[in-house]
């Protein structure tokens, strides 16, 4: 929903400021322990630039949400409010945390109820950048889910400081006002990797399945932003000649791929998904799916005034990107096209290395029935849906034994995996072998084949799904349970 600057002054003296929201009924009742941490879940409002004010589902009336900063290894308790009237998750994302507190149903997590709160309380790991988001089921509807304004960036500081840095940036993605369309296609120059014919031959099987032969339903939006603010509005990064600035990015969409790249400047790679890469590496321009994080070190030597912001020319011209500005520089922010560079993990892993030998490997198909589910695309792992109601499809293993995890992408969408409170190893995406690279987000490309290991080492159920919010709500999901 969006809102005139001039509709918004008429009705702001409705509007509580943010930290004055009253105290409503709680749920259940806490004990006397003081929390570390607050937050509330409530409808607020975004301006994104004086003329794109939105409506949306925010954590302490804020986009985003308040950057919290956890010590490795430190208990913290954190009180979530939730003053809609829809019951609530949040999700700790990327974070070994029990069950109950990860923030999925599907886990077994309790929902924060409606005008209600929840205490809750973990012990941080492991160290790095990590982030917090909502875990419900949106399904047809866009005021739900990572669609709203519900996304916040986490920091644990590791027991060691690893930095060597003179600036600490976080920068937050995200898209607003979305609206269903037949869009097109993902850009599938991202990747490194070429489309295997099997796996096209599948998914060209699938589409005479489906109810329909036409393509169904994906989400497009009006208005791009980073950490809540248009390109052209808010301040610029500051920054001086000769600086060495790290940049902390999360792309918090609900569904898009994104890039990232400042003319003149190149990023140093030093951690993915919050966790150090064995090998940092410099690179032209980044390439995020949805819910990784990069972190990057971008050394200032190209003094002037830029456009940090996504390659595609229609979302940066609607807000994705944000103007850096060195000392003593003024004028209209110039941007350059860089040259294409395709998003390559191998490059950060160990060199002549292969991980640890599994225990037991899985496979995974992934077929997308086109507009099968009453215009929505149904996805399904092995020929299986899964199902809120059955929680399946499920698999079984063990505490202690190491999976190999292999996923052959039978569709043309680019798929970012997720697999909840634990981490996993890469060791073949796109057709390149590799090790050491740890992660909890990794980008599938269409008709391309991935895999990954993770050693059950956080009894629990644990829930794997793709973080395209319309592809896990239409059936791309699914239950590890321990043994």
């Amino acid at each position: 929903m969006s809102i005139d600057r001039r509709n918004l002054l008429k009705g702001a003296a409705l509007v509580p400021l943010a930290g004055a929201w009253p105290r409503l009924a709680r749920a259940e009742e806490p004990d006397n322990e003081k929390a570390d941490y607050t937050l509330r879940i409530a409808n607020g409002l975004v301006e994104l630039a004086p003329d794109h004010i939105v409506s949306t589902t925010l954590y302490n009336g804020q986009f985003p949400g308040p950057l919290l900063r956890f010590h490795e290894g430190q208990r913290v308790v954190v009180d979530v409010h939730n003053d809609t009237d829809a019951p609530e998750l949040v999700h700790w994302h990327g974070q070994m945390i029990p069950s109950e507190v990860d923030g999925a149903a599907e886990e077994g997590t309790p929902f924060v109820p409606p005008h209600g709160m929840r205490r809750i309380a973990f012990t941080p790991k492991p160290s790095g950048f990590r982030f917090y988001h909502t875990h419900v089921v949106a399904g047809s509807d866009l005021d739900r889910g990572t669609y709203t304004g519900q996304a916040g960036p986490v920091y644990i500081e590791p027991r060691n400081n690893p930095g060597a840095y003179d600036q600490e940036i976080f920068l937050v993605l995200k898209e607003f006002e979305p609206s269903f369309s037949h869009g097109g296609d993902m850009p599938m120059e991202a990747l490194v990797g070429e489309p295997i014919k099997a796996l096209q031959d599948i998914g060209k099987a699938a589409d005479p399945a489906a109810k329909e032969k036409a393509k169904g339903y994906e989400v497009s939006y009006d208005l791009f932003s980073v950490n809540g603010r248009m390109l052209g509005h808010g301040e610029p990064i500051r920054v001086k000649q000769g600086e060495r600035v790290l940049f902390h990015v999360l792309n918090a969409s609900a569904g898009e791929i994104r890039s990232l790249a400042l003319p003149g400047h190149s990023f140093n790679v030093v951690a993915l998904d919050g966790n150090p890469v064995p090998t940092e590496a410099e690179v032209p321009l980044l390439w995020i799916g949805t819910a990784e994080r990069v972190s990057a070190i971008v050394e200032m030597k190209h003094p002037g005034v830029w456009i940090m912001g996504d390659l595609a020319d229609d979302d940066r011209n609607r807000g994705m990107g944000i103007v850096v500005e060195y000392a003593g520089h003024k004028g209209k922010p110039q941007w350059s096209k860089p040259k294409p560079f395709r998003w390559d993990y191998s490059r950060f892993g160990k060199a002549n290395a292969s991980p640890a030998a599994p225990d037991e490997t899985m496979e995974f198909t992934i077929v997308k029935h086109n507009a099968a589910l009453g215009g929505f695309n149904q996805w399904t792992l092995n020929g299986e849906a899964f199902s809120m109601d059955s929680l399946k499809p499920a698999y079984t293993i063990e505490k202690g034994r190491r999976y190999r995890l292999k996923f052959r992408n039978a569709s043309d969408d680019i798929h970012p995996l997720h697999l909840h409170r634990h981490s996993f190893e890469l060791v073949r995406v796109g057709g390149k072998p590799m090790a050491g690279v740890i992660k909890d987000v990794v980008m599938l490309g269409g008709f391309q084949e991935a895999e990954f290991d993770f050693v059950a080492d956080n009894p629990g159920s644990t829930l794997f799904h793709c973080h395209q919010q319309l592809h896990m709500d239409f059936g791309f999901m699914a239950l590890f349970n321990y043994a």
